[in-house]
């Protein structure tokens, strides 16, 4: 999000002069409440899908999968979707402190709604948790920028590498200690300790605030009164249309959760096509920026592609390790939520690598090209989806495989996700137009919507029938090998349109 310049001295360090590994405290207090706040989010992913699959005398809805994994993947596109209007919100109205604090709250709600054995309640939880993500998620890593002088701050870098760290730890801790109370105690009580997780993110948030820079307070461009009321009566229109609509299906008794999933799923594609058509069709960018924004377009369809695959990892795969994969492992048994640890676990002990390959291969000028390691990414997920379709062939009948295939299926796509999405984020900022530059890193996220609307769309028309069998895996996976080889065809175009911008 975009800032305003502060009196220097304002941003680095707390009132005491104390420091956090080196960097302003500040960064501690942000630290752990975004571990926390992945905490709650990962240990309520690594239970939602089994939970809504569960029958309902084992405590579950009930739902089919298809159903279960399309209503999965909406609310991860929400998440994502709302970033951008929680972005716009903390510019314009509050704040990035008071936006995050906000978000937090929201979030809390939600998972203590979701502890509720009601459906309503189950329901409008998702939509406080989809709705505070979306807050907090465009602000916390803005204000981790705001507690250092300026881009050049050498100590920048890593006090962003300490703060995903925090991100992964606590998405590695979420599903050991939140699925094993869903999956082994009760269902609920695994949602209320994600409530109680993000309590204590909120409650560090709060305590430490006095540590963060001022930067986080300001409203970088406030709205004016007109254009306060104007935007209030336009959403209350827009609000006031949806209840008179939707309590007319359910009054009528035609409502069923596809009412939800397919507006929401239409909503998510159209929005990034309606940007896109915003910026192109915008004559203040000049030949250059224009020519960059159809080069970005490719990389946005193909992060669309690979992020339709990964997000099923709480969905599709989490369900095939309950069903159809063994719960041991050289004799230790252990609930199936757990595999959804591999993947911050594999990201903790591979970025490091990664950065290291990078630097050594930009040393020797042999550093693959952003469209080459788009492509890679491609590659891997889709490889990872064919070794899904392998896997849901040795699991036939009532065999259950090896806990390796998972391993080895997410591993594969923690590789294609390190060659993809940091290279995403740089080249969302290298290409952004002057004038979007501080709206496009929310662009960048709608790929996410986008891929998992599809996904969603995917799930409800292909039903129970098709969704997780072999060719399910299969046509994904094959479809995503042949983005990457397209993309991999045609870099040279989209080197063209990138311009001078390597």
């Amino acid at each position: 999000m975009a800032s305003t310049t502060l009196e220097s001295g304002v941003q680095s360090a707390s009132p005491s002069g104390k420091t956090f590994l080196g960097h302003p405290r500040g960064l501690a207090t942000l630290f752990m409440s975004e571990m926390w706040e992945r905490f709650s989010y990962y240990g309520m992913r690594a239970l939602l899908v089994l939970y809504m699959t569960a029958s309902v005398t084992d405590g579950g809805l009930g739902m089919k999968m298809a159903v279960a994994s399309a209503v999965y993947s909406v609310y991860t596109a929400m998440v994502y979707l709302l970033a951008l209007p929680g972005g716009w919100i903390a510019d314009r109205f509050l704040g990035a402190r008071k936006t995050v604090a906000l978000g937090g709250t929201i979030i809390m709600v939600g998972h203590f709604l979701l502890a509720l054995p009601v459906g309503v309640s189950f329901f409008a939880g998702l939509a406080l948790i989809a709705l505070g993500s979306g807050l907090l998620k465009a602000n916390i890593s803005t204000m981790v920028g705001h507690l250092y002088d300026g881009p050049n701050d050498p100590r920048r870098d890593g006090g962003f590498t300490i703060f995903y760290m925090g991100i992964n730890l606590g998405a590695f801790a979420a599903p050991l200690v939140i699925g094993t109370i869903g999956q082994k105690v009760d269902w609920h009580l695994g949602f209320a300790l994600a409530g109680v997780g993000m309590a204590l993110g909120l409650a560090q948030f709060l305590l430490g605030t006095r540590h963060l820079s001022a930067k986080s307070d300001v409203v970088t461009s406030p709205i004016s009164p007109a254009e306060k009321s104007a935007i209030f009566k336009k959403a209350g229109l827009w609000l006031a249309a949806a209840v008179v609509f939707y309590a007319v299906v359910a009054l009528t008794g035609h409502f069923t959760i596809n009412w939800a999933i397919w507006p929401l799923s239409i909503a998510g594609l159209a929005i990034p096509v309606f940007v896109f058509a915003k910026v192109k069709r915008d004559k203040d960018l000049d030949e250059t920026e224009q020519s960059r924004m159809s080069g970005y377009i490719w990389f946005f369809v193909a992060a669309a592609v690979f992020w339709m695959i990964y997000d099923q990892s709480g969905s599709t795969l989490n369900i095939f390790a309950q069903d159809n994969t063994s719960s041991t492992l050289f004799g230790f048994d252990f609930p199936s939520s757990w595999f959804q640890s591999l993947n911050p676990l594999y990201i903790m002990a591979l970025a490091p690598v990664f950065a290291w390959i990078w630097v050594a291969l930009s040393r020797r000028s042999k550093n693959p090209s952003t469209t080459a390691k788009f492509s890679f990414g491609l590659l891997m997920i889709g490889a990872s989806f064919i070794v899904m379709m392998l896997a849901m062939a040795a699991a036939s009948g009532d065999t259950k495989v090896t806990p390796l295939w998972l391993a080895s299926v997410y591993l594969i796509q923690t590789v294609g996700e390190l060659t993809l999405s940091p290279v995403g984020l740089s080249v969302t900022t290298k290409l952004a137009p002057t004038k979007y530059a501080s709206q496009m890193m929310g662009v960048w996220f709608l790929a996410v919507t986008a891929g998992d609307c599809v996904a969603a769309i995917f799930q409800l028309v292909l039903g129970d029938s098709v969704v997780g069998s072999t060719w399910y895996f299969a046509v994904q996976g094959g479809m995503a090998i042949l983005a990457g080889a397209a993309l991999y065809m045609y870099r040279r175009n989209v080197v063209r349109l990138m311009g001078d911008v390597h």
